[in-house]
């Protein structure tokens, strides 16, 4: 890394962190502006007027209506946050970093309406969150770090609507907040045009490298490096060069994009993503309603837990790396110890995808046993487990994806696994309505349904400790 460049890189980083903290994922804060759209009486009209006799003056009545409305809108953002990657993705592939950030900022300030406006955040989003994702390759071997700090901020951001609750317990309306919000407009495209670059950023960094305000010197040199067609597919994809040459012992990969698709490890991987990710939105969705009944309507003791709920969010960028540290660590255990046998390198650094596998199934497992008990103080458990479970689901399923099938895959693979799951998350909305119906507010049976459920996703793990086993064993049959 040259000297010369050196601020500006280190500027790209910090002022990348911001956008994704402030702006990427404030969909997840969801809970902490439910609490502010019901003192503003949104969907109040559709309660019925028995329901609003019941609640008292310092109360918050549960209204069965106005909660369809707010977990149909979460419902629809949450889907589009997960399966606009597919597109957006493809957008940013073609189109490069500028046309993709332009779009963001499009889409993010445009909407006026609840029903649209949810959603379009959520999609642009993303896109603030695949076009920083690249930067970790101006840093050589601190990239894999600097991805999860960007996904832990990405998780991170949902504490933006947890100020803009505050700020308006203190007078400031929630107009004057999404205004302020939509003025920073102003800064995504400073630093659109004076920070990012206009195409990718390649991997690895070809010498002499220069984008924004160092363009107009480096412009000529950075394409005749960046030229080559293997640094443009892993500038695209966001992957580290192939660690070993096959050999014998090589794990035996679907190469096609087809027979990864149809592979029963991306079956697994997809139950896997699937079930977890549905618990959490779930939880995010209806956290508002479940704290009402909870906390018996008392407004004050629901504002105080969904502000614990919204602190304990924004230390995901704190827990985010833990995930990529354990798998690092232990592929380099794994693969020195396949050197000294001469066993295959990708068996042992698919091995160690292993164990993160099983410790995020078993977060959630715990995240789910917690929310199941109606007991109120438990909660705060509750979003300990659940942040940690969900900044550990991200991390890794992107980490598997890069170990388990070959790398010219990888973009295809990790839009099509997370639009996928995107369908699956749809079922919130169904079993929500179920609650709030046929079981008359009592979550007990779909709880249990849930956590047996999660016990399947432990499968997914053992199946792949099984398989690689199997390959280490029998190294002769990939010859």
């Amino acid at each position: 890394m040259s000297g010369q460049g050196l601020p500006l890189r280190v500027a790209t980083l910090l002022t990348g962190l911001l956008e994704c903290l402030g702006f990427a994922g404030v969909l997840f804060g969801w809970a902490s502006l439910v609490f502010v759209f019901k003192k503003e009486h949104y969907f109040e009209e559709l309660c019925e007027h028995d329901a609003r006799l019941m609640g008292n003056a310092t109360g918050m009545e549960d209204c069965k209506a106005q909660d369809e409305k707010f977990s149909l809108i979460f419902t629809l953002a949450s889907f589009m946050n997960n399966f606009m990657t597919f597109p957006t993705g493809f957008i940013f592939d073609r189109f490069k970093t500028t046309v993709a950030r332009l779009i963001a900022m499009i889409v993010s300030g445009s909407a006026m309406l609840l029903f649209l406006a949810m959603p379009m955040l959520s999609v642009g989003g993303i896109l603030f969150l695949m076009t920083n994702l690249q930067v970790g390759n101006l840093f050589g071997k601190h990239r894999s770090t600097i991805i999860t700090l960007y996904n832990g901020a990405f998780d991170s951001s949902s504490a933006v609507f947890l100020i803009i609750k505050l700020l308006y317990e203190k007078g400031i309306s929630l107009r004057a907040s999404f205004i302020f919000l939509s003025v920073c407009s102003v800064w995504h495209v400073g630093r659109t045009f004076l920070l990012m670059p206009r195409g990718h950023i390649p991997y690895p960094l070809p010498p002499n490298y220069s984008y924004g305000l160092c363009s107009g010197t480096g412009t000529r040199e950075k394409k005749k490096t960046a030229n080559s067609k293997e640094l443009d597919l892993q500038a695209k994809e966001f992957l580290p060069p192939k660690e070993e040459i096959p050999g014998p012992g090589q794990l035996d990969e679907p190469r096609s994009f087809k027979s990864s698709v149809f592979s029963r490890r991306f079956a697994w991987h997809l139950v896997w993503l699937s079930v977890i990710q549905l618990w959490h939105y779930l939880f995010i969705g209806t956290l508002n309603s479940l704290l009402t009944n909870l906390a018996s309507g008392d407004r004050a003791l629901i504002s105080s837990y969904t502000n614990a709920f919204a602190i304990t969010q924004f230390f995901g960028m704190l827990c985010a790396p833990w995930n990529g540290l354990l798998m690092d660590r232990l592929k380099q255990k794994y693969q020195k110890e396949a050197r000294k046998t001469g066993s295959s390198a990708s068996v042992a650094a698919l091995s160690a995808a292993v164990p993160s596998l099983a410790l995020t199934s078993l977060l959630c497992l715990g995240f789910a046993i917690c929310a199941s008990v109606p007991v109120l103080p438990l909660q705060y458990g509750t979003f300990v487990l659940q942040v940690i479970s969900r900044s550990f689901l991200y991390g890794g399923n992107a980490a598997f994806l890069t170990l388990a099938f070959p790398s010219e895959h990888f973009g295809k693979l990790f839009g099509l696994v997370m639009a996928l799951s995107a369908i699956v998350s749809l079922l919130q909305f169904p079993i929500f309505m179920c609650i709030k119906g046929p079981l008359q507010n009592n979550p007990f049976y779909v709880n249990v349904m849930l956590v047996l459920a999660t016990l399947l996703t432990f499968a997914h793990p053992v199946l792949v400790y099984l398989e690689c086993r199997q390959k280490a064993t029998a190294p002769a049959a990939t010859f």
